[in-house]
């Protein structure tokens, strides 16, 4: 797993640096095309399920699973990047939301709480925990910063397929309440609304919006459950405890 997510983290890097104002959402996946390619792996998520893109990008209200269109990226925007990537029969998958050139003060309030409650949930990734310890970090932290988490789209196991067992929602669920242990590969992936949590899906049949029509962030990575602190697979720098984890 760790070559997979360290490919799929840099990736994720390159193209957060790519995007600026005045690019297409088309242009974004093309260039993120070539440096998965020039990497040598492939998109994860091209063709799957028949899947179009090579990426998913997801604009302000757009929730996850956003097509590359020919939709301009204007200054002010965020843009949910969710990388996917197959190496040596491996997945790597981590998500993160970018500031088009910079953003209003809900934005960036609504990106910081989100990102903040990834690590809070990651935190909470312990051998012997179980699935709900991490739903209720990230959910509390959310709910308590006047947000909300999406409910029909969670986290999961991921390995040699994209989706494995177990589902690891963002909120707590007792029927997805996994116990955890050493040796578990699970993506940690909170998406979250400035208003009220319900979505739709677009008639393109993927993009996820909010009902609202209120922005939406996502933060994911991928990582492994240890007899320790959980290792950050897609961000193997970075250790936990260097992290402000409230």
């Amino acid at each position: 797993m760790r070559p997979a997510c360290v490919v799929a983290g840099k990736v994720l890097e390159e193209i957060a640096a790519f995007i600026k104002p005045g690019l297409t959402t088309k242009q974004v996946d093309e260039f993120a095309a070539a440096q998965i390619k020039a990497h040598g792996a492939k998109s994860a998520f091209l063709g799957y399920r028949k899947y179009p893109c090579h990426t998913c990008l997801s604009v302000n209200e757009e929730v996850v699973h956003g097509l590359s269109t020919e939709r301009e990226l204007r200054f002010g925007d965020i843009v949910s990047v969710d990388v996917g990537v197959s190496y040596n029969g491996f997945i790597g998958d981590n998500a993160r939301t970018v500031a088009v050139g910079g953003c209003g003060v809900l934005a960036q309030r609504l990106l910081d709480v989100t990102e903040q409650s990834l690590y809070l949930g990651i935190a909470a990734a312990l051998p012997g925990n179980r699935v709900t310890d991490i739903s209720r970090a990230v959910q509390d932290y959310v709910e308590g910063n006047g947000f909300s988490v999406v409910r029909e789209f969670v986290g999961h196991g991921v390995g040699r397929t994209m989706h494995e067992e177990p589902q690891v929602p963002n909120f707590v669920d007792r029927k997805m309440d996994d116990k955890l242990r050493a040796g578990m590969t699970i993506a940690i992936e909170p998406m979250v609304n400035a208003g009220r949590p319900e979505v739709k899906i677009l008639k393109d049949g993927w993009t996820v919006v909010t009902q609202d029509g209120s922005l939406s962030a996502h933060f994911e990575h991928t990582v492994l459950i240890t007899d320790g602190e959980p290792e950050i697979l897609t961000w193997p720098e970075m250790k936990l405890s260097k992290l402000k984890v409230a």
